[in-house]
């Protein structure tokens, strides 16, 4: 057991650092389009991080791949984890409260479980994973409020989007699994490639993004958004797959809605209650769960 514990603990970290990056993206998000239009806040997010990711593949002596089978492996990942996914989330968005869209698109656990369980296989399922991604999602309602479940009926069409948005996560961290074998920067950088190769010229055509002049925090949110909610994220979500799998990795998606929880109690002197505090420690047993098999095997 001594043994094991160096391990397990950092693979621990690691998730929960990408669900802190990832958790707090929303906050730089909010101060960012305040002044930068949404199309042209990701062109920016990704345009930054992929030369942020090409630094690294640089300084680790890595390569980009010269195989044209991988390259068009790389824009179907960058389709499902960032290109469509972010795009229909912020569509949604219009339309759903964003209590609703939190719980509907911590989803994504669940859709990794019962498509690894009826279609590809690629990984071990037991009732324990199962119970920690239903878990986990009780969790996340308790934490954002049963009530944020109500609109479920009346905002259709952006319930639907946010749920499609897990369905994508969850095919991109399956999907994901195909990279073993290349190091996370490598990977990381290609689906941010490609991911400016088609955000960018949107981002020209529909925003005009020359004439825009946006205050310096916003800039700054920009750039922490691109650099470690992006860039440095996408390094730790490739490796997490390598370690944790798929739905080990996509379980972070409970503890996002902690994040938030933490985040206020830190900047805005909030108080935790009695049925968040609740939730915050069914998200966590949720992702134990999940990972705790996982964890030993990799310990």
């Amino acid at each position: 057991m001594p043994a094991k514990t160096p391990k397990l603990w950092i693979e621990g970290a690691f998730l929960a650092l990408l669900a802190l990056l990832w958790g707090s993206s929303y906050l730089f998000i909010k101060v960012a389009v305040a002044d930068i239009p949404p199309v042209t806040l990701i062109a920016m997010r990704v345009t930054i991080a992929a030369i942020f990711l090409l630094l690294v593949v640089y300084v680790r002596g890595d390569h980009l791949p010269r195989d044209v089978r991988i390259w068009k492996m790389l824009f179907v990942q960058a389709v499902f984890n960032s290109i469509g996914a972010w795009t229909i989330l912020a569509w949604g968005q219009q339309y759903v409260d964003s209590g609703l869209a939190s719980v509907l698109n911590s989803t994504a656990p669940i859709f990794v479980f019962f498509i690894t369980l009826f279609i590809t296989r690629h990984e071990a399922v037991s009732p324990l994973k199962l119970g920690g991604a239903m878990l986990g999602l009780v969790g996340v309602a308790l934490i954002v409020g049963t009530e944020a479940l109500g609109g479920i009926g009346s905002q259709l069409a952006g319930a639907l989007a946010a749920l499609t948005g897990a369905l994508l996560y969850a095919c991109a961290a399956i999907y994901g699994k195909n990279f073993a074998r290349m190091s996370p920067a490598v990977t990381s950088a290609g689906t941010m490639i490609w991911a400016t190769v088609c955000l960018v010229p949107l981002s020209l055509a529909i925003d005009k993004p020359w004439t825009l002049q946006p205050a310096s925090n916003a800039v700054i949110a920009a750039l922490i958004l691109a650099v470690f909610c992006t860039g440095g994220a996408l390094l730790i979500y490739f490796r997490l797959l390598q370690t944790l799998g798929s739905l080990g990795t996509t379980s972070q998606a409970y503890l996002r809605a902690g994040v938030g929880v933490a985040l206020g109690m830190i900047f805005l002197g909030e108080q935790i209650s009695l049925m968040v505090g609740i939730g915050l420690m069914a998200a966590i047993l949720g992702v134990i769960a999940i990972n705790f098999p996982a964890l030993n095997r990799h310990g």
